[in-house]
């Protein structure tokens, strides 16, 4: 039996609730956060009888930067894997017109989880040790006009996790940074996605779990986004301003 916890922020997506699965399933105890925590309750009965570990529910709302601190100490322990899978994509065309859906993308994406990993970073630090998991886009690797509000704030919160890995490495603590690409969940069921770019939530779930254990940086969790992205990030500016991708 693994005792490390594991705290899962943004618990409600099928993402995360793989990225449960994986680590329950390792033996870790696993503490779902998320709104209304309480819809989550046929959730950790599920992984209590599956795995025989030990499921908490906790209120956690990521735009509530200010209750940050009292929501870590209310934890029944402080988690030795921290992972974030918080994130509110928006509609791109409300986005440009109306400043508080905006601010709504931008704050999920970026403010509330960067100040949270901030809180926790902290914990892990003077601890000495701990993983924290970061859930990013392959939509912060470069703006396009399709997305680019949801994909700034993936951006920054890219950006903030790699200076968080420069800063925590001296003190035994790791974080990943991951980039799922498409992913099939019911937010995006009645989507058309490429098959090839398209992972199933148990996927990601199982990439977490083996970039933790490897103590790996930055994935992919399908290696050709990797390649999508590279090709994508070197497009001259000249011509990729006038692409419509």
């Amino acid at each position: 039996m693994n005792n490390r916890p594991v705290l899962i922020l943004g618990a409600r997506s099928d993402m995360a609730l793989a990225i449960a699965h994986s680590f329950a399933k390792e033996g870790h105890p696993v503490q779902l956060a998320a709104r209304n925590p309480d819809d989550l309750e046929a959730a950790r009965n599920d992984l209590q009888v599956r795995y025989s570990v030990d499921v908490s529910l906790h209120a956690f709302d990521a735009l509530d930067t200010a209750g940050f601190e009292g929501f870590l100490d209310a934890l029944p322990a402080l988690p030795h894997i921290a992972v974030c899978a918080v994130g509110l994509m928006g509609e791109q065309a409300e986005n440009e017109t109306d400043s508080t859906a905006a601010t709504q993308v931008l704050r999920a994406n970026f403010e509330g989880p960067a100040l949270i990993f901030a809180a926790l970073a902290n914990r892990f630090a003077e601890r000495g040790s701990g993983t924290l998991v970061g859930i990013s886009s392959v939509a912060g690797d470069r703006g396009r006009a399709t997305n680019y509000v949801y994909g700034s704030a993936k951006a920054g919160f890219t950006a903030f996790l790699s200076g968080l890995r420069n800063r925590l490495t001296e003190h035994g603590v790791h974080v990943v940074t991951v980039l799922p690409g498409f992913v099939a969940t019911k937010m995006t069921e009645d989507l058309d996605l490429p098959a090839k770019l398209t992972a199933q939530p148990e996927e990601v779930g199982e990439a977490v779990l083996r970039a933790v254990k490897s103590k790996r940086n930055v994935i992919y969790v399908r290696k050709i986004w990797w390649l999508v992205m590279a090709i994508i990030r070197n497009i001259p500016e000249m011509i990729f301003k006038k692409l419509k991708i």
